[in-house]
């Protein structure tokens, strides 16, 4: 279900999440889809040799969970991405429980413009990913 939040219903401090276990389909297909069969992603001999010791998930895979959550949580339906920044902090693995969370920290009402502190966590509690997005609410 996509939720359609209203610019107006929004206030500074709100949250949204959306959780999700990355399976080996979720990285095939993101490689199918991104072009990006780097072997640190779908070899797992490969992966054996490497700091990890195992195949990682894309770090962008990471990341468009945080677009997930915008786009159907918070502010959800209606809602134009213009920039995301991502600092990604630790890898993730196949297998790994991943949370997204926004935080609503500015808003520009002349523009309907959000500011939103982005994060992922996994099933451990430590956080895999940061940043910070800036989209805009359309009303529909």
């Amino acid at each position: 279900m996509v939720n359609d939040v209203k610019y107006a219903d929004i206030r500074i401090g709100d949250t949204a999440s959306f959780a999700k276990t990355i399976s080996e389909a979720d990285v095939y297909a993101f490689a199918g889809v991104s072009g990006d069969f780097n072997p640190i992603h779908v070899d797992a001999e490969f992966a054996k040799g490497t700091r990890f010791g195992q195949r990682i998930a894309h770090g962008i895979l990471t990341g468009s969970l945080v677009s997930t959550v915008i786009g159907t949580g918070l502010p959800g339906k209606n809602t134009v991405y213009l920039s995301q920044e991502m600092k990604f902090l630790a890898p993730v693995f196949i297998g790994d429980t991943l949370k997204a969370e926004v935080k609503v920290v500015e808003k520009n009402d002349e523009k309907k413009i959000l500011v939103l502190d982005t994060w992922v966590t996994n099933q451990h509690g430590r956080q895999v990913l940061s940043g910070q997005a800036r989209v805009m609410k359309m009303e529909g």
